[in-house]
């Protein structure tokens, strides 16, 4: 991959990689078990990286969090700026054909980002009809005017999953110099698919933790009970909720952990507070994420969504080196790192930096958001990464846990089905060419041929590397990683899933 030309301050990239890869290390650290309640980890706690386990991964590979926190910092790279409706195409992209994903295929994809990306393709197909736009071109609209007439708010209340909180880490690492942008931006990064305001002030707390972090500010500043008084401008207008106010306020920091309620569930709430007790009750990376995957039920979301601001604080530098050396694609985490780092250095608020309608008060059924465009065309350096598939090395049967939401109280009920899960790698010397779709195919959500953000090399990705500049494969399963069996047996779970 190639790098920015300006020098990037060490001090500043040291906690954006950090930040990037705790993330990553915080989901693959916890994947193996994920599902798995507090009773099992009790008897066979997780002590190290694995593999295997709930997905059969590879001991490194990184699930939906990752995935998604890596298209969110793709979308925030190319287009130079926070464009929603660019967010929206490349978890698509995810959804459908399995981009940033290290499996080339998606999986583990929670109910209430699904329901939203079905939402959005829906309202794509209804802006082609009403713009007379071609299918071919939505998912590469550029006219900002246009643009302010998309409705990107693809959830509504009610919808509190972790799942807007497990991709944030990128929104506050490119905006760190603009405190209000940055808090902001982290909000309406996760209501977009999440639309409950305690997903949107969950992001927005958690958020302003990280930009503090890159700020430089002690552990014990960013777990003062007063973080949001002392900060209180970064939040303006709009207050906490009470539930997230409450976690600001300390409600974390409970010695007896799991036993004194503190609960790795996939509710929003119940997800930040896990978060920060693990990083309240441990004094390095390590023990953190150990403390965080050993909650049980949602593991690998709480240890990522930990790894991001814990990553940030101790630096990438004081990761567990016997963790990093199995990173699934940790040259390209580390260098779109880089990208993040550059592209945020020189980003500049401007008159359309900031949303002029507010998230709180958005209805799914307004049809006008203000989206902040970068009117210059996009650099052939800095265009989508899409992958290449091919080569199906291992199979295995596994369980599936489908999450349903329960909007009144962020609770869920799932059914277990058995499903085969196909690991997809695709060396880099076998990606040509001639593999890539033509750009006038008919398939309506399928990118067009473009350029990735820089060239890749096996020496950059490694040789199993999914990031290529190939076009997004056709997949008539519409990047289903699942076969559902015809048996399903249901039982109702409160709120231990993932991602409403």
């Amino acid at each position: 991959m190639g790098y920015p030309t300006k020098d990037i301050k060490d001090g500043i990239l040291n906690r954006i990689q950090g930040s990037m890869i705790g993330m990553a290390l915080g989901d693959a650290l916890g994947a193996h078990v994920e599902f798995r309640p507090r009773e099992f980890l009790l008897q066979n706690p997780v002590a190290d990286l694995e593999g295997g386990g709930t997905w059969g991964l590879e001991k490194g590979q990184f699930t939906d969090d990752t995935s998604m926190a890596l298209c969110l910092a793709a979308s925030l790279v190319c287009r130079r700026d926070f464009v929603p409706y660019d967010q929206l195409v490349r978890y698509k992209w995810w959804y459908k054909h399995g981009y940033m994903s290290s499996t080339g295929r998606c999986f583990d994809i929670g109910a209430a980002t699904s329901d939203s990306l079905h939402e959005f393709e829906h309202r794509q197909q209804c802006f082609a009809t009403t713009y007379k736009i071609p299918i071919e071109k939505l998912d590469f609209l550029s006219d900002a005017g246009l643009l302010t007439k998309f409705n990107v708010k693809c959830s509504s209340s009610g919808v509190a999953g972790n799942g807007a909180l497990m991709r944030l880490a990128p929104v506050p690492l490119f905006f760190y110099r603009h405190y209000v942008h940055a808090v902001e931006y982290s909000g309406f990064s996760g209501m977009i698919t999440h639309g409950d305001q305690k997903a949107y002030d969950a992001c927005r707390y958690y958020g302003a933790l990280i930009v503090a972090t890159l700020q430089g500010a002690r552990k014990e500043e960013l777990l003062d009970n007063e973080f949001y008084e002392k900060h209180s401008s970064w939040f303006k207008p709009v207050p906490l909720v009470s539930e997230i106010m409450k976690i600001a306020h300390g409600s974390y920091k409970q010695k007896g952990g799991y036993d004194a309620g503190i609960r790795g569930k996939g509710y929003i709430v119940n997800a930040l507070e896990a978060a920060l007790w693990a990083f309240w009750s441990e004094e390095n990376f390590e023990k953190g994420a150990l403390a965080a995957v050993n909650l049980g039920d949602d593991t690998d979301t709480t240890a990522a969504i930990y790894g991001q601001l814990a990553g940030a604080y101790y630096g990438y530098g004081n990761l567990p080196e016997k963790w990093l050396q199995h990173v699934y694609a940790k040259n390209f985490l580390l260098g779109l790192s880089k990208w993040i780092a550059y592209e945020g250095e020189i980003w500049q608020p401007n008159k359309r930096s900031l949303l002029t309608t507010s998230p709180a008060s958005m209805s799914s059924q307004q049809n006008t958001v203000v989206i902040p465009f970068d009117h210059q065309e996009l650099d052939a350096k800095k265009t989508p990464l899409t992958p290449k598939i091919s080569n199906v090395s291992s199979q295995q049967t596994f369980t599936r846990e489908t999450r349903r939401a329960r909007p009144s109280d962020g609770t869920e009920q799932h059914t277990v089905t058995p499903f085969t899960l196909t690991s997809r790698r695709a060396p880099m010397s076998q990606v040509t060419e001639k593999n890539r779709p033509h750009e006038n195919a008919k398939n309506d959500s399928q990118p067009q041929s473009r350029t990735t953000i820089s060239t890749a090399t096996n020496s950059t990705f490694g040789s199993n590397s999914l990031f290529t500049r190939q076009s997004v494969a056709k997949n008539n399963n519409q990047g289903s990683s699942t076969k559902p069996s015809s048996k399903n047996t249901t039982k109702k779970n409160t709120g231990s899933q993932k991602k409403p």
